[in-house]
């Protein structure tokens, strides 16, 4: 028997049986029946803005797909060019398919000069890497006019390979002019992560190259942070992109909303917990304290996962590789001991509160140099994949402009008052 709910108008007596499908139920039959009543749901947490065959997330049982694939298969084989090759495209490459893709971003990763002389440079000596990034991004949409073309298939192909380009080399230029070190020039005979690398750390070698090690650890994360369903960036992506708006500015609102502390900046808060607490022997208390309301366990517990967080398994998993190059991270031993102390207690069980991908990453971040500022922008450069994907689809879908309703909770008409007569 099909699943479906009925809906009755006490008012008129009138009914409608409306089915589930996959999971909900379209609001199209009651909207006729009940016109001009809203439902509230705030931030949108039982309310499905769209039809998405990009990710596949299952919260409860810790499961995340790109296309169907299974992310820990993805993680173990795949490359983030790879990957964000399946999310825009839909299915894997096949060989020559992945030699032109590669080839084409690898040849974009260049940007104008204007961009770095005129509008990099002129930000404020001590300007967040972060706040560089997003305005960067949109300042791209200077550039390239013809991106407010949507309709053409081979304009909009166009820039999603330049964003997927240029953003690791926008990022590195963020980082250098923060701590006041040359713009390094992107190298064609590199990868994508070992030159985003090089433009970060080259100093005054003729060709710098990356431990095999730290590079694959830096695709690796690359790959488990390129998309994760309808999150409040790629949400804003979609809400921007609904209004026909070019790929650059619907990306740098995406950014914008990434740069927030809830949103991109937890990797961050875990760093930040884990140098309060200090050592291992202060990890008890700092739990009870936890327990008492009188702080908060970071980096544990999701929007959506109530389930181990399939990302940090992996993350954790690849942290023994890069503190083979780097030397462990000091606050690593900390992370273990508050790890096994709350997935041991059961305020934290009960509760459903396991280790989330921001628990882990911040501290590879951290030992492979990474100042703090940057872990959002290191975010931002592999989830522009899975924005576009989401770009790419909203547009294949022809879907509506955003435009929610709102419950109206101000004052009744009122007249106007002189300013005179006010009191």
């Amino acid at each position: 028997m099909a699943e479906s709910i009925t809906i009755t108008d006490n008012r008129t007596g009138d009914s409608v049986e409306i089915p589930i499908v996959n999971g909900g139920v379209e609001s199209t039959d009651w909207r006729k029946l009940l016109p001009n009543v809203w439902f509230y749901d705030e931030a949108l947490m039982t309310t499905a803005m769209t039809e998405s065959a990009v990710t596949y997330l299952d919260g409860d049982n810790g499961v995340l797909r790109y296309r169907g694939y299974p992310i820990e298969q993805l993680a173990e084989h795949s490359t983030y060019l790879e990957v964000a090759y399946l999310l825009v495209h839909g299915d894997l490459p096949t060989p020559a398919q992945y030699e032109v893709w590669t080839h084409d971003i690898t040849y974009h990763t260049f940007i104008h000069e204007n961009m770095r002389k005129r509008f990099l440079e002129g930000f404020h000596y001590d300007a967040h890497p972060m706040g560089m990034l997003v305005s960067a991004i949109a300042a791209l949409s200077t550039f390239y006019a013809e991106a407010k073309d949507i309709d053409n298939t081979e304009v909009r192909q166009k820039q999603i390979v330049r964003l997927i380009a240029k953003m690791p080399t926008l990022a590195a230029a963020c980082h250098r002019f923060s701590v006041g070190m040359p713009f390094v020039y992107p190298d064609n005979s590199l990868g994508f992560a070992e030159n985003f690398l090089s433009m970060m750390y080259k100093i005054a070698e003729p060709h710098y190259e990356a431990d095999p090690r730290l590079s694959k650890a830096l695709d690796l994360l690359f790959i488990l942070h390129a998309d994760h369903e309808q999150n409040c960036g790629t949400t804003a992506m979609r809400t921007i992109g609904s209004s026909h708006a070019d790929p650059y500015s619907a990306a740098a609102g995406a950014a914008a909303a990434l740069y927030g502390p809830r949103h991109g900046g937890a990797n961050e808060a875990v760093i930040h917990m884990l140098t309060e607490i200090g050592s291992m022997d202060e990890v008890p208390a700092f739990v009870d304290a936890v327990k008492a309301g009188h702080g908060r366990l970071q980096g544990f517990g999701h929007r959506v996962y109530k389930n181990y967080d399939p990302r940090a398994k992996i993350i954790k998993a690849a942290a023994d590789k890069v503190f083979e190059v780097t030397g462990k991270n000091p606050l690593l031993d900390i992370a273990l001991k508050l790890e096994e102390v709350a997935l041991s207690d059961e305020y934290f069980i009960s509760r459903k509160l396991y280790p989330n991908v921001d628990f882990y990453s911040g501290l590879i971040y951290q030992a492979m140099g990474f100042p703090i500022e940057m872990f959002t922008v290191l975010f931002a450069i592999p989830r522009t994949s899975g924005w576009l994907a989401h770009w790419l689809e909203l547009l294949e879908q022809d879907q509506k402009i955003v435009r929610p309703r709102q419950i109206y909770t101000g004052v009744d008409e009122r007249s106007y008052l002189p300013i005179e007569k006010r009191t």
